[in-house]
């Protein structure tokens, strides 16, 4: 019979285990999360380019946070103002419009050296 320590240690083990799984795909570096950030913008311009503005949204959102582990430079710094223009105008329905602020952010981005 497993005692009751140990138990209660067992879930905080698998608890601590599931609460990481949201940094697994985070890189130690800033230009690996600038990289993710900027696989996640093209996604997003693909998506609402078909006018799919939910999937414009989610891949928006995860440019957005990646590129907010970018660091502090200028290119990173429009890379996270642009991903959030494109999350409010999808959010309103504006693919097109969401689509252009990403195109911009994909340019600052792919600047970050």
């Amino acid at each position: 019979m497993i005692s009751r320590y140990t138990r209660v240690a067992l879930m905080v083990v698998v608890l601590g285990a599931f609460g990481s799984v949201p940094m697994v795909h985070a890189y130690p570096t800033a230009s690996g999360n600038v990289s993710l950030a900027i696989d996640h913008a093209k996604e997003a311009v693909v998506h609402g380019k078909a006018g799919h503005v939910d999937e414009l949204v989610k891949h928006a959102e995860a440019a957005l946070d990646f590129a907010k582990m970018g660091g502090k430079s200028l290119e990173v710094s429009e890379g996270i103002q642009h991903p959030k223009e494109a999350i409010a105008h999808g959010k309103a329905g504006h693919a097109d419009v969401g689509v252009e602020h990403l195109e911009t952010a994909l340019k600052h981005l792919s600047e970050f050296n």
